[in-house]
């Protein structure tokens, strides 16, 4: 049973799912037993991870442990951000309207799209050759 002070968030997208544990700290962010910067390689999916925290200016004020499986390193940040986002929002109901401006609380639900037979991939079709 989660404590009263830890808020819980699940974030998904593509194929990663992200379970966010948020408690009030100073700041410190682990995923997978990891901190995010040795997780996250690109400055680019750091930032896309501290999206939500910095729009609530809530820099410094919580520690996230993170579990995330599934996907790649994209749709990992992007699950990571979305579960973040929901967590901070069961902190303090009065910070939706601002996630949802920023976008942060819409799931993304673009998927890979199936390869179909008779073709090479989800669109291209085999080269036509009329005679």
């Amino acid at each position: 049973m989660a404590e009263s002070n830890e808020f819980l968030g699940t974030g998904r997208r593509k194929t990663s799912i992200a379970r966010v544990r948020l408690s009030s700290g100073s700041g410190k962010i682990v995923v997978n037993g990891r901190p995010f910067e040795n997780y996250f390689p690109t400055e680019t999916l750091r930032t896309v991870v501290s999206q939500p925290i910095e729009a609530t200016a809530g820099a410094g004020k919580y520690d996230i442990r993170v579990n995330v499986q599934g996907g790649g390193p994209t749709g990992q940040a992007g699950a990571v951000r979305h579960g973040i986002a929901r967590a901070l929002l069961k902190v303090d109901a009065a910070l939706r309207p601002t996630l949802k401006s920023e976008g942060l609380l819409t799931r993304d639900s673009r998927e890979k799209e199936r390869k179909k037979y008779g073709q090479p991939g989800a669109r291209k079709r085999f080269q036509y050759s009329k005679r």
